[in-house]
């Protein structure tokens, strides 16, 4: 009767070896496809809300600096971010997101770092004429592909570059105007620059690299990005508008675009973080350009802002390379996601998996024969 027993032991660890060897090819190929889906699903998301809410606050602080007379801008981003730590705050209370712990130093430094980069940008605005503000804007994106490439070895096609220039290209038309130098502004530029680029970047790979969300990160740097804004901030704007944010006569009105102002900042402080997070920061700086073009367009629908026509020729050349990037990012994509998904890229899997089956099938042997040497007992 126990004889009889064995084959039923062989047959069944047969059975298990080929369970085994196919399911889990079968299943993590559909779970890689049903996590890339959820990813473009989510970057899809991430930059619409992106795009709607800077689109939002600007048109909002627009208001707020031109018709009500409230030319505060850095002091109004140190309170923009006071009220996105507190609102990150509440939403942790009631458990909307799990803390992450990041490194003290790390996160301080990362923080100074931001604030610091969005006082030289306001710096820049203050020192420099619009157009060379505007030009200042547009090196961003040519200086991260630089930092990038020297110091992460992240390869940029042919194609991404040339997409790339006819972006930049087509916003100069649109946005740059005048272009008059001076020394300070020209530093300063240059230190925004170089801020910006690297607040940009560190964004990318913390959240990479220590595997935390947007929301943890900016839940953790917004307090110290706030607190050197709101130390210098008033000291800044005093010293550019030759104003103090104290004497300012507070209005309803103003009190109102300063509180709208505020909520929407909630959403841009956290839509820039997972816009980076998520793509990477050259795509976020793209991503701006397409803002700048919507504000453009909105500014002379809404505002009866003066538009030329080379406006309208630097706004199509501008979409034009947005295409092309949006294009040629699209297909490398997925290339690269084929290989991965392809038979050839998952021969280390099988191999694995091969080795593992030899493993057991030295056990089940070793059963088969243990139980067989039972029966004859």
């Amino acid at each position: 009767m126990f004889v009889r027993m064995t084959p039923l032991v062989s047959f069944s660890s047969c059975f298990s070896n080929q369970s085994i060897y196919k399911v889990p090819r079968i299943v993590s190929r559909e779970k890689k496809m049903g996590e890339l889906t959820g990813y473009q699903l989510g970057v899809i998301g991430a930059l619409f809300l992106s795009v709607a809410s800077s689109v939002s606050i600007v048109i909002c602080n627009k208001a707020l600096m031109s018709n009500l007379g409230f030319p505060f801008a850095t002091t109004l981003t140190s309170w923009h971010l006071m009220v996105t730590y507190c609102t990150l705050h509440v939403a942790h209370r009631l458990n909307f997101f799990e803390n992450k712990r990041i490194d003290i130093k790390t996160v301080i430094l990362f923080g100074i770092l931001n604030g610091v980069s969005i006082g030289f940008l306001n710096l820049s605005l203050g020192f420099n004429s619009i157009g060379f503000y505007q030009m200042t804007k547009l090196a961003i994106i040519p200086f991260t592909v630089l930092l990038e490439t020297l110091f992460l070895k992240k390869q940029f096609s042919q194609n991404i570059k040339l997409s790339l220039f006819v972006l930049l290209l087509g916003v100069g038309i649109a946005s740059v105007t005048d272009l008059q130098l001076n020394f300070l502004g020209t530093i300063l530029s240059l230190l925004a620059i170089a801020t910006t680029c690297v607040g940009q970047i560190l964004t990318n790979t913390i959240q990479k690299r220590l595997n935390v969300s947007s929301t943890q990160l900016l839940y953790q740097s917004a307090p110290f990005q706030a607190a050197i804004l709101f130390v210098t901030g008033p000291l800044v704007d005093q010293y550019l508008t030759k104003q103090s944010v104290f004497a300012f006569k507070y209005s309803p009105l103003v009190l109102g675009f300063i509180i709208l102002s505020c909520v929407i900042a909630v959403s841009v402080n956290f839509s820039t973080f997972l816009v980076i997070g998520k793509t990477s920061p050259v795509t976020y700086q793209v991503l701006g350009h397409l803002k700048t073009c919507l504000v453009l367009g909105f500014g002379y629908t809404l505002l009866h802002d003066p538009f030329t026509e080379r406006n309208i020729i630097g706004i199509l050349v501008a979409i034009v390379g947005m295409g092309l990037y949006s294009y040629f990012c699209t297909h490398e994509n997925k290339k690269k996601q084929m290989l991965d998904l392809s038979p050839g890229s998952q021969i280390k899997d099988k191999d694995s998996n091969t080795l593992l089956l030899g493993h057991q099938d030295k056990e089940n042997h070793f059963e088969v024969k243990k139980a067989t040497k039972d029966s004859l007992v």
